[in-house]
């Protein structure tokens, strides 16, 4: 199977340098541009399931990107961003030294009150992917958000924190991983 990860499109939010978290946001005109680019990079690849986080910004991605429509994807809530609380469309830079650190370095410091803690992430995403590994999919598509791939890439690629938090994830980028003898390969990033 290989599995196919990426992050929506840009919105207004992102443009604006905002915690998006679970705010239902849709894609702004450069993020459908971003979205159109990278179907136009993957070429005629067929999916045989396409799979979203049920926020629009996400489905609106999966539909572009997996040339499918709306009504196909599967949306699971457990691929939905990383629940911001009371930061929630704060400024990235007006979050305050709780939030700012823990959301730069998660490895060490505590999600602040209100926050989704990165066990709670490690869980659903692990949840979602082993559910995910039941199925016989040769070619599926993963569109979710920034914060939850850092989970799925830790989940994917065997790391010991159970997430990789660095680089961030840009908009539209595609990785794909293979999986081989139980384990996953990245085969290809499409930026």
């Amino acid at each position: 199977m290989k599995i196919w990860v990426t992050r929506h499109g840009q919105t207004a939010l992102n443009a604006g340098k905002k915690m998006q978290g679970r705010s239902d946001i849709p894609l702004n005109d450069t993020g459908l541009a971003q979205a159109r680019a990278a179907r136009e990079k993957i070429g005629d690849i067929t999916f045989d399931a396409v799979y979203s986080s049920p926020l629009i910004r996400a489905v609106r991605t999966a539909e572009i990107i997996g040339n499918v429509s709306e009504k196909d994807i599967i949306r699971d809530e457990r691929i939905i961003e990383a629940d911001f609380g009371p930061y929630e469309q704060r400024s990235y830079y007006g979050c305050g030294l709780a939030m700012s650190l823990y959301w730069g370095f998660p490895e060490l410091f505590p999600a602040p009150k209100g926050v989704e803690t990165t066990d709670q992430m490690i869980q659903r995403t692990r949840s979602f992917l082993k559910e995910l590994e039941t199925k016989d999919y040769e070619n599926v598509l993963v569109a979710c958000h920034g914060g939850i791939i850092r989970f799925i890439r830790g989940y994917l690629e065997g790391a010991k924190e159970g997430f990789i938090w660095r680089p961030r994830p840009k908009n539209c980028e595609i990785r794909v991983y293979e999986s081989v003898a139980g384990e996953y390969i990245l085969v290809d990033d499409i930026i």
